[in-house]
């Protein structure tokens, strides 16, 4: 991090403050920091960060810890023990939820507590990931800290994120209703490992809702609270100037009044100075700032209904929308695409360009294989920049080790450009030409002409430990480090006098032994037991440290061993030197390493275009379109249907503005929670920019995706099935807009008869006087008569067949998965379900002779008079004409034909009324 002056830390083991650091800061983090207001409040109204705070700044005496002078980015310190606490408040350090309750843990650094804090630094392991169980990447490397404003400001949510492996800080701020539903859900989309907020929300065990809310969905992340002070949105934008690559340089302009995620940042940056064992350079991060508005709202309980990244019966399987559409070939291909599954775009022209894109793919093969064989060598560019972008505090044979790794990973990620660039050249569509623009940049060959002065044109990334470990030990070109030469002389007799050693042994025993390696071992000898005959049925006593693996030896010598401690030695010595050389490299190429960012875009998005074309060759996929209505014409799911044998039934699905509540009824086991999800996961992939699994689909965007499935308890929060219901759908209520897309498989169904007939009653009336398009499948039949009540309400059911069975001659049900028009004429199916278990069939046939007696008393028939017949005929035939009128694309023939196939339909539903008809129609 860029530091600037000297702080003071004040310690007392006799402190009454939980016994932790408290830092007394003189370098600018005022304890008197001001925070901008909400949107609607005047300046007047900013209200004082460390209010109601001020006695953690009051410290017992002083320990000083130096900073580095101005220009300099990297700096030591006096202990890894006071690090981890410099920023926790000085009466709750550090908690990490347990059972829903908040457990005060104690930070190391406290009087008390042994070890050192943990330094989290960047993995550099490079696996791809092609499995749906991508759902954290490779693992939760992500700091958040949250912010929420106080008095006018409540509910005024700012928010800053930074994942560890790769180098973006992410910044949020948004309004939040009383449920906090955005901020929960933004926080399980980036799987965080530590959350961070002010002391004053978790102050003396009485946290503020959102503490308390956080705490409760995320058992199991840590928690740190940091004094007040530290959100400070002056210094987060001080932070963001010195350590924001120039490239992103606009988002200055996003956030400068941005107060709220601007001191997140400055909480976490300053946070990430202290647990880090490195510090960003200047100029180096990509820091992008995401309102609300940009995506579609999924909330993490809808997200584990429609399984879209994880499935709910098999973690590891790729029974999921993710594992269905995941064909990607890097690991940034894969956290896009994972990433876009859980926020959807809302922006049809973003949409439609990505739609463009994969259109062209699919119809030129040359560019579809092309491009996939050109992707797949690329490594995760992400994880290199963030190591790239960092520099050690302590300099140590494995940061050595690491780097020149990293520099190879360089080379070998810049040789593939001009291979890209090759393949994108002839495109047709906006979006690949913008990225093959962008690939035009001159500083990926500068940077490569730089390196190739310095490393050798043939060291490359090749995946072996000992593969890698002589890339790394040649990596440097010779003559430019005498000894360098040197070493690398004495490391290559090294290991030849391994080999020839081993050789030797080989003839005097007469065994088949060769050379191998291991990282844990370095040089070994091993033997297959094929044909060999072993003296005594033992291994001479000089071979130690044996390992036996199916018909394969592993062992050593004495004189191995120390072979292998002299060549540690010469490698060390070749780290170190080559370490020097390549670190003068990357002080002439840092100043244009931020070119990588674009890189890194534009093959993390191809990828997952690829990917999304991928999937439309392994099965019949159509163009989504982006109209009014939802229109979906033999539409499958698309898990369903890669499921090994089964091919799904195809249903039709048409909400529009007229229809826009739909009610589905059937029996169980008739595929309605089925439908339901196809759907919903339709609109998803149409709203990343997919082709979906139909003959034809158009999709109204939704701003936000809800749904209710599911009737268990949850102990946890010691809810029965009823209070989840009622929870879910109370979440619902509270949060669904006109453009919502709501799928609620069920209700009602944790209480008596009449209770959930009346609670289904009531919530739909309250959702079908709002325009989201709804579908409400339910077992209360009674619920159908909001039909003949509302003439926005539509009635559906799975169909079923009543046979005789061959063998028995009894009635058999076959169920057909279809969707029909009107409501479910089934009765007792459930009964029907239980009679195919082991249950007496005396029982069954008393439960049936009651259920039909309670029948005739509470299913009587309600018809609709004839007014309200005529005035849905011309409600929806108002709907259809305002609906033509906004999307219709016929010619005019097509469009007059059309109209007089509405004048039929209208003329037909009031004929049904038993009323006359009129309306006038021109025709040209």
């Amino acid at each position: 991090m860029f530091r600037s002056s000297t702080e003071e830390v004040t310690t007392d083991s006799t402190s009454q403050c939980g016994q932790s650091w408290t830092p007394v800061d003189r370098s600018g983090l005022n304890d008197t920091t001001s925070f901008g207001p909400a949107s609607a409040s005047s300046n007047s109204s900013r209200q004082s960060l460390d209010e109601g705070s001020t006695s953690s700044s009051q410290g017992p005496t002083c320990l000083t810890l130096p900073r580095a002078a101005s220009g300099q980015f990297h700096h030591s310190f006096r202990s890894s023990k006071t690090n981890a606490s410099l920023l926790t408040s000085s009466n709750s350090s550090s908690f990490r939820a347990r059972g829903g309750t908040p457990r005060l843990r104690r930070t190391p650094g406290s009087a008390g507590a042994t070890g050192t804090h943990p330094a989290r630094t960047p993995l550099t392991d490079h696996t791809g990931t092609t499995c749906s169980s991508v759902t954290s990447a490779s693992g939760a490397s992500v700091i958040v800290a949250v912010v929420e404003g106080r008095g006018l400001a409540r509910g005024e949510i700012g928010m800053a994120s930074l994942n560890l492996k790769y180098p973006e800080l992410v910044l949020s701020q948004f309004a939040d209703t009383g449920t906090y539903a955005k901020v929960i859900t933004k926080v399980h989309i980036l799987v965080p490992m530590e959350i961070l907020m002010p002391d004053t929300a978790s102050e003396k065990g009485k946290g503020t809702k959102l503490f308390n809310l956080i705490t409760e969905n995320f058992l199991g992340v840590a928690f740190t609270a940091i004094q007040r002070k530290y959100f400070n949105e002056r210094k987060g934008l001080e932070y963001i100037q010195q350590l924001c690559a120039p490239e992103f340089g606009t988002v200055l302009m996003e956030v400068q009044s941005k107060y709220y995620c601007l001191a997140a940042a400055a909480a976490l940056l300053k946070y990430l100075e202290f647990i880090q064992s490195s510090v960003y350079a200047a100029k180096s991060l990509k820091v992008s700032f995401k309102g609300s508005e940009q995506t579609a709202m999924i909330d993490s309980a809808s997200a584990t209904n429609m399984e879209l990244v994880v499935n709910n019966r098999d973690h590891r399987s790729e029974h999921t929308l993710l594992g269905v559409l995941n064909h990607t070939k890097t690991p940034g291909g894969a956290r896009r695409l994972r990433s876009n599954i859980l926020e959807p775009l809302v922006d049809v022209d973003t949409i439609n360009i990505r739609l463009d894109t994969i259109q062209e793919l699919l119809q030129d093969e040359e560019l579809f294989f092309g491009l996939k064989n050109a992707i797949g060598h690329f490594l995760d560019i992400d994880q290199l920049l963030s190591v790239l972008v960092q520099i050690p505090k302590q300099e140590t044979v494995q940061v050595a080790e690491a780097k020149i790794t990293h520099i190879i990973q360089l080379k070998h990620t810049l040789d593939l450009v001009p291979r890209l660039r090759m393949v994108l050249k002839n495109c047709n569509t906006a979006l690949l030409k913008a990225y093959s623009t962008s690939l035009e940049d001159n500083r990926f060959d500068m940077i490569l002409e730089q390196i190739k002065t310095v490393i050798n044109e043939d060291a490359t990334y090749l995946k072996g430990s000992l593969n890698m470990r002589t890339q790394k030990c040649y990596a440097v070109r010779p003559n430019i480090n005498e000894f360098l030469d040197i070493a690398r002389r004495a490391y290559t007799e090294i290991v030849d006098d391994i080999a020839g050693l081993v050789n030797q042994m080989g003839e005097k025993y007469g065994f088949p032994l060769r050379t191998s390696f291991s990282t844990a071992r370095g040089f070994f000898i091993q033997m297959k037991l094929e044909g060999v005959v072993l003296p005594e049925g033992k291994l001479p006593v000089e071979f130690i440290k044996v390992t036996k693996h199916k018909d394969n030896y592993g062992f050593t010598t004495a004189d191995v061993m120390k072979m292998n401690d002299r060549c540690d030695e010469a490698l060390r010595e070749i780290f170190h030197m080559s370490y020097v050389v390549i670190c003068q490299l990357l002080s002439t190429v840092h100043e244009h390493i931020h070119c990588l960012y674009k890189l890194s875009d534009a093959v993390s998005m191809l990828d997952m275009l690829l990917s999304l074309a991928n999937a439309c060759t392994l099965s019949d996929y159509v163009r989504p379109e982006f109209t009014d209505t939802l229109a979906i014409k033999q539409g499958r799911h698309p898990v369903l249907e890669r499921l090994a044998g089964q091919q799904p039934v195809s249903n039709n699905s048409y909400i529009s503005e007229g229809s826009n509540f739909v009610i589905i009824t059937g029996p169980n086991m008739s595929g309605k929670s089925t439908y339901l999800k196809q759907v919903a996961l339709c609109q998803i992939m149409a709203q990343i920019g997919s082709f979906v699994p139909a003959e034809y689909a158009s999709f109204r965007v939704a701003d936000q995706i809800f749904t209710r499935i599911g009737v268990d308890d949850d102990f946890e929060t010691n809810s029965s099935t009823f209070m989840l219901e009622m929870k879910e759908i109370s979440y619902i209520i509270h949060n669904v807009s006109d453009r919502s897309l709501i799928i609620i498989d069920e209700l009602g169904r944790g209480t008596s008869a009449e209770e959930g007939t009346g609670i289904c009653h009531a919530v739909c009336e309250f959702l079908l006087s709002l325009k989201a398009f709804t579908l409400f499948a339910t077992h209360y039949l009674e619920l159908c008569q909001l039909e003949s009540l509302y003439p926005n309400v539509e009635n559906q059911h799975m169909e079923v067949q009543h046979t005789r069975c061959d063998d028995t001659g009894a009635e058999c049900v076959v169920y057909t998965h279809l969707l029909s028009r009107g409501c479910s004429e089934e009765r007792h199916y459930g009964l029907r379900a239980a009679g195919m278990t082991s249950l007496p069939s005396s029982i069954i046939q008393e439960a049936k002779t009651i259920a039909s007696k309670v029948s005739q008393q509470l299913l009587a028939k309600h018809h609709s008079d004839p007014e309200t017949k005529r005035q849905r005929a011309v409600y929806h035939l108002a709907t259809r004409l305002l609906q033509t009128a906004r999307n219709s694309r016929l010619d005019p023939d097509s469009l007059r034909m059309y109209l007089k196939g509405l004048r039929k339909q209208y003329e037909a539903e009031l004929q049904a009324a038993a009323l006359p008809a009129s309306i006038n129609t021109e025709e040209e």
